[in-house]
Order: C-alpha cells, then sequence, then structure tokens
C-alpha cells in the first residue's frame, strides 16, 4: 500500500510540473525564418539588407514576397511550389503583392500600423497605365527599393526628401528608357531643376524646398493634362500655395507668403480661377516649372511679352525702356504689378496717386512729360468716356421710339479702339496713341450724331404734329361753326 500511495503521488507531482511548464510556455516555440537564417548564413547580400528593412523589423518574412515554407529548413520544402513558392516576383506581380498590405481593404496588420491604400492610388496613375502597357515600366520597387527599404523619414530611403529627385531621374533622365513609354516627354527635367531656386537650395542641403513629388505627388501621378492633377493649370497657383502660402514654413526664407491672395484678386487669377481660362498664366507661366526661378529686372519684359507681344515690342523702343532699366526697375512691374496684376484701366495714366505716372511725374510745370501724359489720358477719355455718353444719347432716342439700331451696332468697333489705344500708350507717343483712337473717336462722333439727329427728328415731329393738330382743330371748329349757321339760317326760313 505504501509503495502504491508513493508512486501515485510520484506521478501526480510529474503531472502537476508538466501542467504548471505548460502554462508557462507555449507549446512550439515559433519557428525561425529559415529563408533568412539560410540566406544569412551564405552572406547573401538580399539577406544581411533586408535585416534593416523596415518590413522585417514588423515581422514580414521572406516567404510573405517571395512565397513557400519560411518554417521549413529544408530547401526543397521551403521553396515547393506547392507551398506557393514563387522566386523572384516579376515586376508586373509587385503592385498586387506590395498591395496586400499597401492596398484596399481592413485587416488587423494594415491598422495596427496604420497602411494606407496606395495601390489604388498608383492603378491610376500613369505610372500603373505604364506597368500595365508595358512590364518594364515602373512598380513600387522602382522607388522604394528592394530588400532594405525604409520609412520615408529615413535618410537611407530613395524617397527620402534628400534622394528623391535622383530617384525619379533614375528613370526620366534616361532617354533610351523613357523611349519605351512616352517619346514626347522631356528627360531634362532634373537638369532644369538643377538650375532653379529650389534645386540649389536642395543641393545646398535644404530638404524643406520642393520636389518632384511636392508638385506631381507620390502615389497617384497624373499627367498635366489630367483635370485631376496637382499641375493641371487650375490647380497649379493652390500646388504652390502649399509651400508659399504658409507662413511657419516659409519662414526663414525672407519672402512674402500673400502671392497666393494677391494673384487670386488679379486679373490673371480671376481669368483662370473663376473663368477657367486656360490660357491665362499661373505661376509656372512666369516663373517656370522645373527651372523656376524668380524672374530678374532684365527679365521681366521678356516673360510677359511672351502672352503681351505688341505692348513688348512698343516698350522696347520707347524712352521708358533706357530709364527703366538705368535704374534697374522691372520694366511692366512698375506699372502694372507682379502677382496682383490689375485690369487695363485709363486710370493708371493719371499724376493721381496710386497711378503709376505719379512715381516718376508731376503735373506741375517743371516736368516736360506731362503735358504728353495729360493729353494722352485725355485721348483715352475721348474713347471711353465718349462711347458712355453716346450710348446715353442713343438710349434717349430709342426711349423716344426712334430707330437707332445701325449707330449702336457701329459702337461695337469703339472697343477694337480701345484695346489698341490700351497697347499704343506702351509706346508713350502721343502721335501713335492718335492713331490707334482715330477710327474709335470717328465712329463716336458718327454715332453720337446719328442719336442726336434722331432726337432732333422726335422733336421736329412732334412740332409737327402739334402745328397739324392746332390746324385740324381750327378747322373743325371753322366747319363747326359753319354748320351752326347754315342751321339757324335754316331754322329762320322755316319760322
Amino acid at each position: 500500500m505504501k509503495r502504491s500511495a508513493l508512486r501515485v503521488a510520484l506521478v501526480c507531482a510529474i503531472a502537476a510540473m508538466g501542467v504548471a511548464r505548460a502554462w508557462a510556455e507555449p507549446a512550439t516555440p515559433p519557428a525561425a525564418d529559415q529563408c533568412l537564417t539560410c540566406h544569412l548564413d551564405q552572406d547573401s547580400p538580399e539577406a544581411i539588407a533586408y535585416k534593416t528593412d523596415v518590413h522585417a523589423a514588423r515581422g514580414v518574412s521572406c516567404a510573405d514576397c517571395h512565397g513557400g515554407d519560411p518554417r521549413s529548413d529544408d530547401q526543397d520544402v521551403a521553396m515547393s511550389k506547392a507551398r506557393g513558392y514563387i522566386g523572384v516576383p516579376r515586376k508586373d506581380q509587385i503592385p498586387r503583392l506590395c498591395g496586400r498590405c499597401h492596398g484596399p481593404g481592413t485587416e488587423a496588420f494594415k491598422a495596427r500600423f496604420k497602411l494606407d491604400d496606395v495601390l489604388t492610388d498608383f492603378g491610376g496613375s500613369v505610372h500603373g497605365h505604364a506597368l500595365e502597357s508595358n512590364p518594364g515600366g515602373p512598380q513600387c520597387v522602382s522607388c522604394h527599393g528592394v530588400h532594405s527599404i525604409a520609412r520615408v523619414t529615413d535618410p537611407r530611403s530613395p524617397v527620402h526628401p534628400s534622394h528623391v529627385i535622383e530617384t525619379c531621374a533614375h528613370c526620366h533622365s534616361n532617354a533610351a528608357y523613357m523611349r519605351d513609354f512616352d517619346p514626347a516627354l522631356p528627360v531634362d527635367q532634373r537638369d532644369k531643376y538643377l538650375t532653379s531656386i529650389h534645386g540649389k537650395r536642395h543641393a545646398a542641403g535644404d530638404i524643406k524646398v520642393a520636389t518632384c513629388v511636392s508638385c506631381h505627388s507620390n502615389h497617384l501621378v497624373l499627367q498635366v493634362k489630367d483635370p485631376r492633377s496637382p499641375v493641371y493649370p487650375t490647380h497649379v497657383p493652390g500646388t504652390c500655395a502649399k509651400c508659399h502660402a504658409d507662413a511657419r514654413y516659409m519662414a526663414g526664407y525672407g519672402i512674402p507668403t500673400t502671392q497666393y491672395d494677391d494673384y487670386r484678386q488679379s486679373v490673371h487669377g480671376k481669368a483662370l480661377l473663376q473663368k477657367s481660362d486656360l490660357n491665362a498664366p499661373a505661376c509656372n507661366s512666369c516663373h517656370g516649372n522645373h527651372g523656376a526661378a524668380p524672374p530678374g529686372a532684365s527679365s521681366v519684359i521678356a516673360v510677359c511679352g511672351q502672352c503681351h507681344q505688341s505692348n513688348e515690342d512698343l516698350y522696347e523702343q520707347s524712352a521708358h525702356r533706357g530709364a527703366f532699366a538705368e535704374k534697374k526697375l522691372p520694366g511692366c512691374m512698375v506699372c502694372h504689378g507682379n502677382h496682383a496684376v490689375r485690369a487695363a484701366s485709363d486710370k493708371l495714366v493719371s499724376f493721381d496717386a496710386p497711378a503709376p505716372c505719379a512715381k516718376c511725374h508731376r503735373n506741375d510745370g517743371t516736368d516736360t512729360s506731362a503735358p504728353e501724359i495729360v493729353r494722352m489720358r485725355g485721348l483715352l477719355d475721348s474713347l471711353t468716356v465718349g462711347q458712355t455718353a453716346t450710348l446715353a444719347v442713343l438710349s434717349h432716342a430709342e426711349n423716344l421710339g426712334m430707330d437707332v439700331t445701325d449707330a449702336r451696332y457701329s459702337l461695337k468697333d469703339v472697343n477694337q479702339s480701345v484695346v489698341q489705344s490700351r497697347v499704343a500708350i506702351h509706346s508713350f507717343k502721343v502721335r501713335k496713341l492718335e492713331e490707334a483712337a482715330r477710327p474709335g473717336i470717328a465712329i463716336i462722333a458718327q454715332a453720337n450724331r446719328a442719336g442726336e439727329e434722331a432726337v432732333h427728328e422726335y422733336k421736329f415731329r412732334r412740332q409737327g404734329l402739334a402745328v397739324s393738330t392746332l390746324i385740324v382743330t381750327f378747322l373743325v371748329v371753322l366747319l363747326w361753326l359753319k354748320i351752326r349757321q347754315i342751321e339757324r339760317r335754316q331754322q329762320g326760313e322755316k319760322s
């Protein structure tokens, strides 16, 4: 009995120890990533690089991308197709592989590491479309690397702000490679960028400045002609404003941050942003895009002349060209401003501040140019004020019931003279302005005369009608009196 009880007690004790150990430790310890272990033993560069990969730090195994069984140390088993082994993925397979974590849908792993759906963006991008049409097209590892992928904020990453220019240039500066996708796309963007203010600061180590992804986005890169693109004409001002309208971000650069607000109120901004006129200039029209730089005082005229060719030609021959150049004044900007460009107005030709003429000229008898300025303003007023006054005369005639359709229609041609005169003002010569204004002034005079004649004719008709009415009335009265006389005579004869 005693031996039997002792045996039972010993068995129970051993069992209890086994249960305690089972609760204290996992039943089977997790298997190591045998793929990585084996390749490290072979000093594989890929395996060594993967030790510092952001995915390795989060438990992503080799098999998660390459397939196979990472738990087996038997090569035939680990690399068995039956276990899903695919080896090196084809380029066009890579987005789908990455998309299992970085694509649509929700799961615990994605939620834990806050992974966004970048696969959908990539699929809709120019890069995604290029890959669909050509297996050699760009995909995830083209930008992020392969076995040593790092976070964007890690200076080791190819897409870190300090490296992203060279990463994009790896394809976009390769003419032979780009020929297979878009032969018309320039391959000198990187070289132009290095000449820009952004590029020079970037080369000096400033990673706050704009890079490729700042303007073109990262995963959802679209063609410039796509209305969704950040660099579509109507979006360019807002894209530039992301940095240039942010006072905190721009602190330290010593440049204003009001450009976007000024531009929105300008004649250019209203045309582009409110009327969607794609011919209206945006930031890159004047500053350039990849080679962005502020126009110098000597180049402003050429920049504005891209659109305002006639104005530039006249200005180049004017007295102001030499005077402004001598004082290093930025041409067009002196009178029109830069970002807050005002619509053309005759008020600009005036001695009253803030008109630009008042900056340099005085109408006090000491300035020999003053009489010419007064004469030029008078010619402009002859068109605008004269047209308004004539329209009033024609409206008065129409209200009287007179037909002045032809005269009113002729005034439409005055607008052409107004435009040409406002162009001619850039010559700063009275003779040029007189030539441009003369046809419009003649049309106004003729239309005004037609209106006054119509009013005069109306008055003449009214006077004639009044006289006719008086005569008819007088004749009616005489007739009535004659009838009464005859009636009385007849009554006398009867009596």
